[in-house]
């Protein structure tokens, strides 16, 4: 019996051992974030707030990737088509990984097929228009898009690109206005901000940022509201969507964390954790996205993180279903 229980004990060793190394020899080389979008917007913003301190926890060099297109899928495809091994994170959010598989039959992946390692926080939405166009509160532009629409002249609206959060909303802002409105998509929020500031497009429901209030202070665009239930202090200075009539219940914020690939080994995902985490509690990096009107998330633990990542999978599914949207 000694001998059976020593053999036994021998046998975990060697099984334990060879994660051990794994986790004591990660990572041996340089670790990307891909972010799948291009330069310029708030998802690079954070992607390159964050890789200087993570560098510095790995004590390897951690280079920001940023591939643009297919809401996002491509990047997604490209962080899927390599190694299960931790040295691709993906900085994703139900954008990408839940709704483009939903709509683009084109993307093969599925939701499953990542892992949430942490999350990096919420961001508020921002109701942007053109600044010309004749509105200056959401009920106004309400009146304003139903007319247009009796006119057969629609006003459009931008997105990321197909399936992404952005048409969601805005196919779900007319299905619940009951009127047609026409979709522009763009490879990132960059180039459909510089379109709607150019005045091809008439609205973008947007991730907020700082710099939207420097534009609307311009007269460069306007903002009609955040798409908050109430008035937040940070950006008390703008109605929230709340405050409407026709839209005071289209209330939306997004949120963004760090991916692998599924089947990454389990050391080395809590190594990625553990360094995720004490980031995200860095001070400097906290201010910094915080300037950028981010709401950092609590850490959550890995165990919670898959609880989090399913219960969103489940909620975006069931509004791409409410609005019939089907992958073409």
């Amino acid at each position: 019996m000694i001998n059976r229980r020593l053999s036994l004990a021998t046998l975990a060793a060697a099984l334990c051992a060879p994660f051990a190394v794994l986790a004591d020899s990660f990572p041996a080389k340089p670790v990307s974030i891909m972010v799948p979008y291009p330069a310029g917007g708030l998802s690079d913003t954070i992607a390159r707030q964050v890789n200087t301190p993570l560098s510095t926890l790995l004590k390897q060099p951690v280079l920001v990737e940023n591939v643009g297109g297919a809401s996002g899928a491509i990047a997604g495809a490209k962080v899927l088509g390599a190694p299960a091994d931790g040295y691709y994170l993906f900085q994703g959010s139900p954008n990408e990984l839940i709704l483009a598989p939903l709509t683009n039959a084109a993307i093969k992946f599925k939701s499953e097929d990542f892992r949430l390692v942490q999350m990096v926080g919420a961001t508020p939405l921002v109701f942007l228009v053109r600044k010309d166009l004749p509105v200056s509160n959401v009920d106004e532009f309400v009146e304003y898009a139903r007319a247009q629409a009796k006119a057969g002249k629609p006003v459009s609206y931008a997105s990321v690109g197909p399936g992404s959060l952005y048409h969601l909303l805005g196919a779900y802002m007319a299905k619940t206005l009951g009127i047609e409105m026409l979709h522009v998509p763009y490879r990132g929020g960059a180039p459909a901000v510089q379109d709607l500031l150019g005045g091809q497009v008439d609205m973008y429901l947007a991730p907020y940022g700082k710099h939207y209030n420097e534009f609307d202070k311009q007269g460069k665009l306007k903002i009609l509201a955040l798409l908050n239930k109430d008035r937040q202090e940070s950006t008390k200075q703008y109605p929230a969507i709340g405050e409407s009539k026709a839209l005071k219940n289209f209330v939306f914020n997004t949120w963004s964390g760090y991916f692998v690939k599924k089947g990454t080994p389990e050391p080395v995902v809590q190594k990625l954790h553990a360094d995720l985490t004490k980031v995200m509690a860095d001070p400097a990096v906290v201010s910094s996205l915080e300037a950028n009107s981010l709401v950092i998330s609590k850490p959550e633990s890995l165990a919670d993180l898959a609880k989090t990542y399913t219960a969103a999978t489940q909620q975006y599914r069931d509004i791409a279903k409410q609005l019939n949207l089907k992958a073409e």
